[in-house]
């Protein structure tokens, strides 16, 4: 056992073994490490949303005992997370709650600490996973018990998809083993008072106020900023219904009819209802789940922004909930696109698109679905459904050609509405059609000076009302950059897809408001027990020092100030020639086996030393546009080219799905999205016979 940094080490290897690495070494203490290790540590809230979980290196975690051939895989291990982690709850005694009757066939603990607790191994998992998912977070999704979290932002995304508060009190009592508590019925009714009572519609390009009641529209209009706004209704407006007047009496609004939500979407509201529960939701209450008048009130659209500022100030606060009728856009004109019929939606796919179009509108917000599990796909056939102009803003180059291949593989769509505006490739946009234009981030959100072609396609885009705006990798999209997008382009609809709604810097929270709520998210493990992503065996091997690299790491701070120590240390640590040779070892026992191999390095500097002693090829930044290209292809369809060397370049939006092993040499500690992310490039079905597992995460 070795100490490094306060932290601990693994004896994995000696100092001195035979060449190559045994085998059997790194089995015994690697792979049983690992299954245990990371089965805990993957917050899978299934997909890595929660992220990878890495130890914080703690008093408790000083030390680990050494796992032995004969004990099998004990579960006695140091705790995976450090007290200040926001995710681990202090003792809490719960023995108060009282249980209900026939509790033992109920799936949740619900508690007072806003923690929610599903047994998947229950007969009603199905049914309560989706209704957790549509008003919670996910926390943590192990193999027998699920925890998942109640918050203001998963409350406001299921008041988006016309789950009341009722609903969601009365169906958490019917799934819950113990009684509410009285802690969680006051803050559902806190988070809920307001949300989803108004809306914001975009009908003939003319924007409307659709509020759940008039009491909610006289409330709005008590605000000056939103009375200003106002349009009369002698002036005009593009919603039929009654009208008249100019005050704010029951004449001075236009009437009409919520939109109602498919039956689908709420089924779970009336699972596992027992008759001693005694309330009155039957199938005609959730047909009329969202069938009540509305009022309606027009505003000036050159004051939208204004409009929806007050509402957010008001108290209590009216968030307006964005949402586009689209059928009924007789403005803008229609894109010629539909799905080829031998392309095939997958059932989470489709659940994710009810959501976003469950009540016969386009809703904003965002999609969580797993690396591999089809984000792209579901892009397509949102806007194969919308049939507007679409733009879709990706975080690379590489990104954006991958978009335009998927377009033309799932949808019938002719070549001239496929629109690129890269840095390599700039096009103008058709004046009189409507396209799906591909873009990057970085293209809308520069802030500097253009030249004169850049600067006459912007002004295309500006000048256009698009239909459906598609943000891939939505968590990578910094706040102000975003914001820099959302003042260049005006869609009617914004769906934000990723596999990882995480950010270190908590700014998660900014997307949700400017985007949306999220509408789905898709638990990893039932994908993977489904056969739609891979059965991933991840691995963690601590690969201690060689003595005289020991000894130079030590001696640092006596030779080296400042920054100059870091730099110095992560060299030794990542030139050490233990850690040199278990990645050799694993690279060249899988490719023996026929496996497609990728390693990745943060450290340039390693990644090219260790691609130059192996003889393999690399991609980093400064690698060319023709050279990435050339190399993924070979990649991809060669048999003589099974290990490529990536850095962190390849961490998203890159396309390998023949490869099944991942050797991770440096990566960002700390980063779960960055792992989630990694892990996600051998996440794709596997086409092999052999049962367990058919993937390789080593790091």
């Amino acid at each position: 056992m070795a100490s490094l940094d306060g932290g601990w080490v693994v004896d994995l290897l000696p100092f001195s073994v035979p060449s190559p690495v045994p085998r059997e070494l790194i089995s015994t203490h690697t792979w049983n490490l690992g299954v245990k290790y990371w089965r805990g540590m993957f917050s899978s809230a299934g997909n890595g949303t929660a992220g990878v979980k890495r130890p914080r290196r703690t008093a408790s975690s000083a030390s680990l005992p050494s796992l032995g051939k004969n004990d099998g895989g004990s579960n006695h291990l140091p705790s995976a997370y450090g007290e200040e982690d926001e995710n681990v709850q202090p003792f809490l005694d719960f023995s108060h709650l009282v249980l209900r009757k026939h509790h033992e066939s109920k799936p949740l603990w619900v508690c007072p600490n806003l923690r929610i607790y599903l047994e998947a191994f229950s007969p009603l998992y199905k049914h309560a996973y989706d209704f957790l998912i549509a008003i919670c977070e996910p926390v943590a999704r192990p193999t027998y018990v699920h925890e998942y979290k109640l918050t203001s932002y998963s409350l406001y995304a299921a008041v988006a998809v016309n789950i009341h508060t009722e609903h969601i009190l009365s169906t958490l009592a019917r799934f819950s083993k113990n009684e509410l508590p009285s802690e969680v019925v006051s803050f559902v009714r806190r988070s809920t008072e307001t949300y989803g009572k108004a809306k914001l519609l975009l009908r003939d390009n003319e924007y409307f106020i659709e509020a759940e009641s008039k009491e909610v529209a006289r409330k709005l209009l008590r605000n000056e900023v939103i009375k200003s706004a106002r349009v009369p209704l002698n002036s005009g407006g593009g919603v039929g219904g009654g009208g008249g007047g100019g005050g704010d009496g029951d004449g001075d609004f236009l009437e009409g009819e919520a939109a109602r939500e498919m039956s689908e979407n709420v089924e779970f509201l009336l699972v596992g209802r027992d008759e001693e529960d005694g309330d009155d939701l039957g199938p005609e209450a959730i047909h009329g789940l969202a069938a009540s008048k509305t009022a309606i009130f027009q505003i000036a659209k050159e004051k939208v922004r204004r409009v929806k500022e007050a509402a957010l100030t008001m108290d209590p606060p009216y968030p307006l909930m964005e949402e586009y009728d689209f059928r009924k856009d007789a403005e803008n004109k229609a894109l010629p696109i539909m799905l080829k019929s031998a392309t095939k939606v997958r059932t989470y796919q489709q659940k994710s698109l009810r959501m976003m179009f469950g009540n016969g509108r386009a809703r904003s917000g965002i999609i969580v679905l797993p690396c591999g599990a089809g984000k792209t796909l579901t892009g397509v056939t949102a806007a194969s459904t919308i049939q507007k102009g679409v733009i879709i803003l990706c975080n690379t180059n590489v990104s954006a050609v991958q978009w335009k291949a998927q377009f033309r593989q799932f949808a019938a769509i002719e070549e001239k509405y496929l629109v690129k505006f890269t840095s390599r490739e700039k096009t103008l946009l058709p004046p009189e059609e409507a396209v799906v234009l591909i873009t990057t981030y970085s293209m809308l959100a520069y802030a500097g000076k253009r030249n004169e072609e850049v600067a006459m396609i912007l002004n295309q885009i500006k000048g256009r009302e698009w239909g459906l705006m598609i943000l891939d990798e939505v968590h990578v999209a910094p706040a102000s950059s975003f914001q820099r997008v959302l003042d260049v382009v005006s869609a009617h609809a914004k769906l934000g897809l990723t596999a990882t709604l995480v950010r270190e810097d908590n700014l998660i929270d900014s997307l949700n408001s400017m985007i949306g709520p999220k509408l789905y998210e898709a638990n990893w493990m039932d994908l993977t027990e489904d056969g739609y992503l891979a059965n991933v065996q991840c691995v963690e091997a601590w690969c201690p020092m060689t003595r005289e690299f020991f000894e130079e790491y030590l001696s640092v701070p006596d030779k080296y100030e400042g920054r100059d120590q870091k730099k110095v240390r992560e060299v030794l640590y990542l030139m050490n020639p233990n850690k040199i040779r278990v990645c050799e070892y694993l690279m060249r026992y899988h490719e023996e086996r026929g496996d497609k191999i990728i390693v990745f390095s943060d450290s340039v500097y390693a990644l090219s030393k260790y691609a130059q002693l192996f003889g393999r090829d690399a991609i980093y930044g400064g690698t060319k546009e023709s050279d990435r290209e050339r190399l993924l292809a070979a990649f991809r369809i060669s048999s003589r080219v099974n290990t490529i060397f990536l850095s962190r370049v390849g961490d998203t939006s890159i396309d390998l799905p023949e490869a099944n092993v991942i050797i991770q040499i440096s990566s960002q500690f700390g980063s779960r999205r960055q792992e989630a992310q990694r892990l996600g490039r051998i996440l794709r079905p596997k086409q092999t016979a052999d049962e367990g597992f058919n993937a390789f995460f080593y790091t």
